[in-house]
Order: C-alpha cells, then sequence, then structure tokens
C-alpha cells in the first residue's frame, strides 16, 4: 500500500531558458489555483531564477545534473558554482533526499528542441506509481503524444532535480526554441501538469488503479556526432532521421550526413529509437541522439492506504 502524496511541489525552471516552465510556474506563483485540488494544494517554485533572468540554460553548471548526493553533501562554501549553491537550498527546503522528511511529489517541467511531443521522463519502471501517473496522463490528455522515457542507464544515481523528493516526474515538451514560449507548447505543458494534478486526487482519495501493461523506451546509449581528430563535428543529423523522435531507426538507415553530402548510416544489428534527436543544448555534451530500445512492462495495481 502507498500512503497519499500530500506535500507536492512544481518548478518551472531548472533551465533558465526552457520557457513554458518558467512563465508557468511566474504564473502559478502568483495564481495558485490552478493547482489546487480536494486533497492537497501543490506549490509552485523557480528552481533557477538567475538562469532565468539571463535567459540561458544555466549559469555555471547544469542544475538538473547537480542532485547526486555526493554534490548535496559536499563541504566546499563560498566559491561553489551557483548551481551547486542552489541545489543544497532546494534540497534542504523539499528534501533532503533520501530520508523521511522530504516531500511527496515534484513535478519538473522542461522545454527541447527535439520533436518530443509531450515526453514523460521516469527514472525506472520499479517506481510502480509514477508508472501507473503515466498511464493515466496517455490515457487522459489526448493532444499530443505522451510517450514515456525511462532516463536512468544501468544502477546510477538519479541525478535529476525531483529525485529529491519521494517520487517525481519530469515533463519534457516539444520542439520549442532555447528562449521562446510557444502557445502550443504551453498549451500542452498545461494540460499534463493538471492531469498530474487530477492523478493525485484520485490516488489520495483511494482509487484503485488495476493493474496493465504499457510501452516505454529505455535509455541504452547516447550517440556523439562524428567528429575530426580535433573534436569537431564532421557530420549533422540527416534530414530522413531529423524530427523522427522515438521512430524506429533500422539497420542501414541514414542517421548523420557530411558536409560534403555523404550519409553515415545506422550499423546496428537491431533497431533502435532515437529521442532528444539535435537537441540544441546536447552540443556541449556531445550528444546528437539518445538511442532508446522499446519494451513493454506488466505493472501491478496500486491503491492509497486513507485513513
Amino acid at each position: 500500500m502507498f500512503k497519499p502524496l500530500k506535500r507536492v511541489v512544481v518548478t518551472g525552471d531548472t533551465h533558465g531558458n526552457e520557457m513554458s516552465g518558467v512563465y508557468l510556474a511566474k504564473h502559478w506563483l502568483k495564481n495558485p489555483s490552478e493547482l489546487q485540488r480536494e486533497t492537497f494544494s501543490a506549490t509552485p517554485f523557480l528552481g533557477n531564477p538567475r538562469a532565468t533572468e539571463k535567459i540561458v540554460r544555466y549559469v555555471d553548471q547544469d542544475l538538473n545534473r547537480s542532485f547526486k548526493t555526493e554534490i548535496l553533501t559536499s563541504s566546499s562554501e563560498g566559491d561553489e558554482l551557483y548551481e551547486i549553491k542552489r541545489a543544497k537550498e532546494i534540497n534542504q527546503l523539499y528534501g533532503p533526499k533520501g530520508s523521511t522528511q522530504t516531500y511527496d511529489f515534484m513535478i519538473d517541467m522542461h522545454n527541447t528542441t527535439s520533436n518530443m511531443g509531450a515526453c514523460l521522463i521516469v527514472d525506472s519502471t520499479e517506481n510502480h506509481l509514477i508508472m501507473h501517473m503515466a498511464n493515466y496522463v496517455q490515457k487522459n490528455y489526448t493532444l499530443a503524444k505522451t510517450p514515456i522515457y525511462l532516463y536512468k542507464l544501468g544502477d546510477e544515481e538519479s541525478y535529476a532535480i525531483d529525485s529529491i523528493c519521494k517520487y517525481g516526474l519530469a515533463l519534457e515538451v516539444g520542439p520549442q526554441p532555447q528562449g521562446v514560449v510557444r502557445a502550443d507548447a504551453l498549451k500542452h505543458m498545461r494540460g499534463l501538469v493538471n492531469s498530474v494534478l487530477d492523478f493525485i486526487d484520485l490516488f489520495n482519495k483511494g482509487t484503485a488503479f488495476p493493474a496493465f501493461e504499457i510501452e516505454a523506451y529505455k535509455l541504452l546509449a547516447r550517440e556523439d556526432y562524428p567528429r575530426s581528430s580535433d573534436g569537431e563535428i564532421m557530420a549533422i543529423i540527416h534530414p530522413h532521421l531529423q524530427d523522427k523522435d522515438f521512430d524506429p531507426l533500422n539497420p542501414g538507415d541514414p542517421m548523420f550526413q557530411t558536409l560534403d553530402g555523404k550519409d553515415i548510416i545506422y550499423e546496428g544489428d537491431t533497431p533502435v529509437y532515437p529521442t532528444f534527436i539535435n537537441e540544441g543544448a546536447y552540443y556541449e555534451k556531445k550528444i546528437a541522439f539518445a538511442k532508446m530500445e522499446k519494451l513493454t512492462f506488466s505493472i501491478p495495481a496500486i491503491q492509497a492506504q486513507t485513513e
């Protein structure tokens, strides 16, 4: 049995140039009624206000890679990078990570330049509550594709901001350019958040959610661009791959195209499903796209333990 989710937070600017969440979080700070349900009220907050002021992804380092335990518990002071300081502050407000005092649930709003639709980012299918939440969103928010992206590689620790709470879900809406707010993307983000809150309200009331099977995409590896010996990109995303996030890339399909027009094909043995294709923020991370496998998972029934 699961306990009801009473302490819920929503953050919109983990990356300061992903504007759907920025605008919604600022709006909800002034007008929080949309985040209220019968059994709880979600609290909005701004995760990275300095980056938001500058309309940049981050000031010193990626905030959403700053929530590993070794970072949160490091003793450096004074000369710390801004996002490390901010991660520790957020951890104290809504964590501490791994403790019994941590908040119950966090929604983390993101945009991508890739054609990801209204993607639901989860650490693992072992989190049955969040998988039920994702299943509910898929069935009830039908204005965009809502694929499930499983981001953890092996046994690595979750590094994202929502990992400080007992449960977390990241919402990744795209395509939207960095530093730009599009009405369609904002509408999808708003709809996703409301659908998640509706699920939590039903869950808190003791609704029984039956077992089900669901498809999800699990991260296999991250593919870099072809590079020269001095590290320069030698080929770009192939036109046939561009905007085909979550579509199969089959052996022999073109992946990249050199600047003199030659195709570089995928030479794997089995199909993969590229995501975050040509994501603008990932050039510095040397990621052209993420390679996923599509799997089907069986999720058991759940129900909240109500008084």
